[in-house]
């Protein structure tokens, strides 16, 4: 037997589980990625499986960090705008960022949070739809698209927001559709819209389309120049790994970037910041679309992050989300289908993301009882157990593992604490 040699949350010795079988030990010695878990600070004894909501810490980010405020900012304080290029970290992060997006260098900039850059986008392509005054999204898409979708539609004179299932959404774009709001993976049920064919469908009816791209990048293949994509943006903390909080960053194709205006004209975004001038003139191409003095700390953990994801090959990453994704999938069901799981994610990985998601009304206290046994994944309300793998940092047998501790949690109901089934704050 294995005892991954740590105690749970309240201090008691955690389940022991077998060994891994063949096939899966002889996955891991197989996988090309293998490398890049010892490139992660992880806990010991810990499985890690909500990279999806929160990246795990590179080693190379402390180091990076202790550079910038000891040497950066510590020695060379205000000179470190030049010095040490903070100024154009922005962009520099941003074509990185593109790599990965399948974007040009000059179609990308880390700014802000994703709901701000958001805001910025539905606003900008609001102003270049004429008469078109709807923004369109499914009703059950990220909750914080939502709600700043609603509050753009509040604030702009006759703009609406309307809402249509997935299955109808394509339908629903008609000729007042200024703009469609979806989420490429939805952060649920890990469900994977058709970014090429929502682009095109939409293309012919006139209307313009915002991806959010936050649980995608860095996990499956994105190829927005080759899909036809116009406007995105993403997080930086999932599987980025930039920390939590990190900045988002946001994308605009060079064919729209001229007639684009940002809404918030904040001097980062001024064609000539420092020459402080009384009026505002946007600087050229996506650059406009910063607004205030970028967060160099975050901005600077991110990057060091961005510049270990793309030490790996794209296409092994996506491989290997996929065979994660698949390996949880059947264990799950050879080992937990007794035990009332239902999954609500697409089994074909072209239809899903990298995280799966399972139905079952104790999900909340599931999750709790498989933190405090070392296996760390996430509830969404109201009732899904969602296990996000990481190519990066997760292995085959991590993902074996969990699925035994799962069903020995499920064997001796021990989800059903009192103290489970308290709320937190963040769940």
């Amino acid at each position: 037997m294995l005892d991954r040699g740590g105690f749970g949350r309240d201090g008691a010795a955690m389940i022991p589980v077998a060994d891994p079988p063949e096939r899966i030990r002889l996955a891991d010695a197989q996988d090309l990625l293998a490398g890049f878990k010892a490139r992660f600070q992880l806990p010991a004894g810990v499985i890690y499986l909500d990279g999806n909501s929160l990246g795990a810490l590179p080693k190379a980010t402390p180091e990076r960090l202790r550079r910038t405020l000891e040497e950066e900012w510590g020695g060379d304080l205000i000179a470190s705008w030049n010095k040490h290029d903070w100024i154009g970290a922005p962009a520099r992060v941003g074509a990185k960022i593109a790599r990965l997006i399948g974007a040009k260098p000059s179609e990308v900039v880390v700014a802000d949070s994703t709901s701000v850059n958001l805001f910025k986008l539905l606003v900008a392509a609001m102003g270049v739809q004429g008469g078109r005054r709807v923004i369109l999204t499914e009703p059950d898409n990220f909750p914080t698209d939502g709600y700043i979708a609603e509050g753009v539609a509040g604030l702009l004179n006759g703009c609406a927001l309307r809402t249509a299932p997935a299955a109808e959404l394509e339908a629903a774009i008609d000729d007042d559709t200024a703009v469609v709001l979806l989420t490429q993976v939805h952060y649920k049920t890990g469900r994977r819209w058709d970014m090429e064919r929502v682009n095109d469908v939409a293309r012919r009816r006139g209307a313009l389309v915002i991806w959010d791209l936050s649980h995608s990048t860095g996990a499956i293949p994105v190829d927005l120049g080759g899909s036809g994509a116009e406007l995105a943006v993403g997080c930086g903390y999932k599987y980025l790994n930039g920390g939590p909080g990190a900045p988002s960053y946001l994308y605009v194709a060079e064919r729209l970037q001229s007639r684009l205006a940002s809404p918030l004209s904040g001097w980062m975004g001024h064609a000539a910041p420092f020459a402080f001038a009384p009026n505002y003139q946007p600087a050229p191409g996506v650059a406009r679309f910063q607004c205030g003095t970028p967060p160099i700390l975050s901005l600077l953990a991110l990057e060091a992050a961005v510049d270990l994801m793309l030490e790996a090959d794209m296409a092994a990453v996506a491989a290997k989300a996929e065979a994660l994704s698949d390996l949880l999938i059947a264990e799950m069901a050879s080992a937990c289908a007794a035990h009332g799981f239902a999954l609500i994610t697409p089994r074909r990985f072209a239809d899903r993301g990298a995280h799966v998601a399972f139905a079952h009304p104790h999900a909340y206290e599931i999750c709790q009882a498989l933190i405090a046994e070392g296996v760390v994944g996430d509830f969404r309300a109201p009732d899904a157990l969602r296990l996000g793998p990481a190519p990066l940092y997760t292995s085959f047998c991590d993902v074996w593992r969990a699925v035994q501790t799962l069903e020995a949690v499920m064997q001796r109901r021990l989800w059903d604490r009192p103290d489970y089934r308290t709320r937190a704050r963040v769940t």
